[in-house]
């Protein structure tokens, strides 16, 4: 059952932010990109054996560790926020060798290396870190505003969309998933 709420929040996250590529700068565009990826390949990396015969462990690595070094090269413009789509991408790079190493996954053929525990620790105070101050940011301040989107539901809707509350809320969502998936590391 914790796969598929996996699934269903990253992969919503993933489509929520191939939307959000459609408007903004072009490193906006960039950051929605990779926060898409993320999410895209956080719901297929917890989708469940059952359901499908799971990618090999090697495909993830290959993809998220390419994503890593996108994120490092993007730092030099946004350090911050890239820095921390690197640390979610290696998060992913360490969880798919674990997955290869037999911690994890069905079939595997190798003991997992002695550090995998302790940096596993470390990406769950990481991640534990994130969630708690990027929820902080979603604590309302309590000035009220006016609904944004204009007279049309179709209008509110976009307005709603757009709102930054929800980036964060996206963020905090994918921050949880990486949590629980390397609960299972």
């Amino acid at each position: 059952m914790v796969g598929w709420l996996l699934v269903v929040l990253c992969g919503g996250v993933g489509a929520y932010c191939l939307l959000h590529m459609r408007g903004g700068t072009p490193g906006q565009r960039r950051t929605a990109a990779g926060e898409a990826l993320m999410g895209f390949g956080m719901a297929v990396m917890a989708l469940p054996a059952s359901a499908a015969e799971p990618l090999p462990p090697r495909v993830f690595a290959a993809v998220f560790g390419a994503a890593a070094v996108r994120e490092l090269v993007l730092a030099r413009h946004a350090p911050a926020h890239h820095l921390h789509h690197a640390v979610g991408a290696l998060a992913m790079v360490h969880m798919a060798l674990a997955m290869a190493a037999g911690s994890g996954h069905p079939g595997g053929h190798h003991a997992a290396p002695a550090w995998t525990p302790a940096l596993t620790g470390v990406l769950l105070a990481y991640f534990a870190c994130y969630v708690l101050r990027t929820g902080v940011r979603l604590v309302p301040s309590g000035a009220g505003g006016p609904a944004p989107g204009g007279g049309s539901a179709e209008g509110a809707a976009a307005g709603v969309l757009r709102l930054p509350e929800v980036a964060v809320a996206c963020r905090l969502s994918m921050g949880l998933g990486m949590f629980a998936m390397l609960l299972t590391t």
